[in-house]
């Protein structure tokens, strides 16, 4: 787990319109990452 203020590393992800975005391509903008368990899962 990341404490408070720590960078985070990157990473490739989906977007919403089904592209990929890697977290380094944002940087210096505001960014808020949430997650969550998979639907049905325990959690």
């Amino acid at each position: 787990m990341l404490k408070t203020g720590t960078t985070a590393p990157d990473f490739t992800g989906l977007a919403d319109d089904g592209g990929e975005f890697t977290l380094s391509e944002l940087r210096g903008n505001p960014v808020v990452l949430y997650f969550y368990p998979g639907d049905f899962t325990r959690g």
